[in-house]
């Protein structure tokens, strides 16, 4: 156990400055072009926390693998190079256990990843994107929330003005136009507000007028339930996350409201389908990239002790852009349709973790 810890923490030293770095690089760069803007705008320090957390959390998928690459590769180059890795392994403690801190790390970051992309990012990204096109004015981002929703099976289009929150469950200045079939208009409603409570949509003093299949307006066949303050429609099968994820950029989208999205969404092209498919199977697979980059980080790291600090840094980078080349082919191959998306998103993670776990045997 004293040696678990000591070798966790000479990993989480390097692997925290290797984080903060990268996280850093992509604050300043994003401060060159905003910096004038928040100041003028006096935004708080709170929300401007906010917006760079939310500006980087889409790619953080990218910055946790190779922050765990280089921490490794330190890590194990600095037991080779102080003679330390020779002394464990004299003392008959195993290179599985002597990487096992490192190979725990990389997990608890797989997870952790994974809740970034997935509740984290529908939550804040799309927030931070729209505050910086309003200039950083908070009034002018709270209006320019719009919300425009077509249920094409259930022949409905929603529209409101704002989201009152990030998951959509409150909504206000609400407007549902009902179809027919055919397409003739069957009614209109309007509200001041729409809430989702108990799984179903409540709206506060609705206002709905009836059309006949002409397109004229009718008497409404419910006049006692019209006049009712608060009304709940359980007809209506949209939920928050489906509302949400036509108003979001894909790429925010969490895989369970793509898949959502997908499943609900039959009318889709087939070109947009296998794109949105890919995309959804590849989100799914990407934290992984943090354990399958560690597996070829550790043996990489004692390489460069032994033999070349050079080779042994030179092998882990190839590796690396080698790994996400087969990725972004996949997307290609998907994109094109030479592969169904579900084998292009996943072949490259399969691949390369055989290809890492090979390489972490061969160095035990």
């Amino acid at each position: 156990m004293i040696l678990f810890r000591y070798i966790l923490r000479e990993y989480l030293v390097p692997l925290f400055y290797c984080l903060t770095g990268f996280l850093a690089i992509y604050v300043l760069f994003e401060l060159f072009g905003s910096f004038s803007r928040i100041v003028e705008a006096k935004l708080p320090f709170t929300l401007g926390v906010r917006y760079f957390l939310g500006y980087i959390a889409p790619f953080f998928h990218y910055l946790a693998p190779a922050a765990l690459m280089l921490a490794a590769l330190y890590t194990m180059w600095n037991f080779c190079r102080h003679s330390e890795l020779i002394a464990m392994r004299a003392n008959g403690i195993g290179f599985l256990a002597i990487s096992a801190p490192i190979l725990l790390t990389a997990l608890a970051m797989t997870v952790f990843v994974a809740w970034v992309n997935e509740s984290y990012v529908p939550r804040t990204a799309q927030w931070a994107k729209c505050l910086r096109s309003e200039h950083f004015d908070l009034a002018k981002t709270a209006r320019s929330g719009s919300i425009v929703y077509r249920n094409a099976a259930g022949e409905r289009t929603w529209s409101a003005d704002t989201s009152l929150d990030p998951d959509g469950h409150h909504l206000s200045g609400v407007k549902v136009v009902q179809d027919r079939p055919g397409g003739a208009r069957e009614f209109l409603l309007t509200s001041e507000r729409a809430d989702w409570m108990d799984g179903e949509w409540w709206f506060s003093k609705p206002n709905i007028r009836h059309y006949d299949i002409s397109g004229g307006e009718t008497a409404t066949p419910t006049p006692d339930l019209d006049k009712l303050p608060l009304r709940v429609f359980a007809a209506f099968g949209e939920r928050p996350a489906d509302i949400m994820a036509q108003n979001r950029d894909w790429k925010y989208n969490s895989v369970r409201g793509k898949m959502r999205y997908l499943k609900t969404n039959k009318e889709l092209s087939e070109s947009s389908r296998r794109s949105c498919a890919y995309e959804t199977w590849a989100q799914l697979m990407s934290p992984l990239a943090c354990i399958i980059i560690t597996l070829f980080a550790i043996p990489a790291g004692v390489s460069s002790g032994r033999q070349s600090v050079f080779l042994g840094i030179l092998a882990a980078i190839g590796m690396f852009f080698a790994f996400y080349a087969f990725v972004i082919a996949g997307m290609v191959a998907a994109d094109m349709g030479f592969v169904p998306p579900f084998l292009a998103a996943i072949v490259p993670y399969v691949l390369f973790f055989v290809l890492g776990v090979r390489s972490f045997r061969r160095q035990k």
